[in-house]
């Protein structure tokens, strides 16, 4: 097992993420087992197919879910390390898709999503007004998440959710965003229902994020900050029917996980 600290390039920052390189699949049950052990954001587990890709899940300490960023980012960063002559490697989820990753020379890995681009939302839940302590200037939807658009950066980093009435509109989660200072946007992102209170980074929301802020401000390359109590930084670049999201990362630790018999 490996411990990776993505989307940032300094150890103890971006979110954590551990990679679990398998030859088969474990059962379900010890997979999501090992993911509450680990009590990272996500676990990434991922088997070698026969024609060069990567098959990929993902599991949170409470539950598998269909696609995570930081972590995909971390296994890509553990097999570059494993394969130092790859250049580009290829990742396929039922719910994604085939993910095509690349590298520079300088370690920046850039990872292909698909454009999960949010819609807006005429009568958003009562919920999600309820449970921010400041009400949005606009809501939006995409299938992973609720979008709560505030004014400036400031209103995004001073936001308190309230985590019961957050987990109730599971199965969605909820992002916080707005204009930033030194970057193009920020955002921050509560996940009560499917992991934690707050996750440090999450690649796959700027899956929705960077085609919402693309649109808005007229540009299609962005930079990214999430404004955690880590932080992490993403750089991105529309098209039409994909996301480029990139970020470094950082090798924390790596180990042996010993299963019974």
């Amino acid at each position: 097992m490996y411990q990776v600290d993505a989307f940032t390039d300094t150890l103890f920052g971006g979110n954590y993420a551990a990679v679990v390189p398998l030859a088969d699949w474990l059962p379900v049950a010890q997979m999501q087992a090992i993911a509450a052990e680990n009590n990272v954001s996500e676990t990434a587990f991922v088997i070698a197919l026969g024609d060069g890709a990567y098959a990929i899940r993902w599991f949170s300490p409470l539950a598998e879910i269909d696609f995570c960023g930081h972590a995909t980012l971390a296994a890509a960063f553990v097999l570059f390390r494993l394969n130092p002559n790859a250049q580009l490697l290829r990742f396929r989820a039922p719910a994604v898709g085939e993910l095509s990753l690349s590298r520079e020379a300088d370690g920046l890995i850039h990872m292909d999503a698909p454009r999960l681009a949010p819609e807006p939302v005429q009568e958003p839940p009562a919920l999600l007004f309820d449970g921010l302590s400041m009400r949005p200037e606009a809501v939006l939807v995409n299938r992973q998440a609720w979008f709560a658009v505030y004014a400036d950066e400031e209103q995004v980093r001073a936001v308190e959710q309230d985590p019961e009435l957050i987990r109730q509109l599971a199965p969605r989660d909820v992002v916080v965003t707005a204009p930033g200072h030194d970057c193009d946007f920020v955002s921050r992102y509560f996940w009560p229902a499917n992991g934690g209170l707050e996750d440090m980074v999450t690649g796959s929301i700027h899956a929705g994020l960077a085609p919402y802020w693309a649109e808005r401000l007229g540009r299609t390359e962005l930079k990214a900050l999430q404004a955690s109590a880590r932080g992490g930084v993403l750089y991105c670049k529309v098209e039409t029917e994909r996301v480029r999201i990139s970020g470094y990362a950082v090798l924390y630790l790596e180990g042996c996980i010993h299963l019974p018999d």
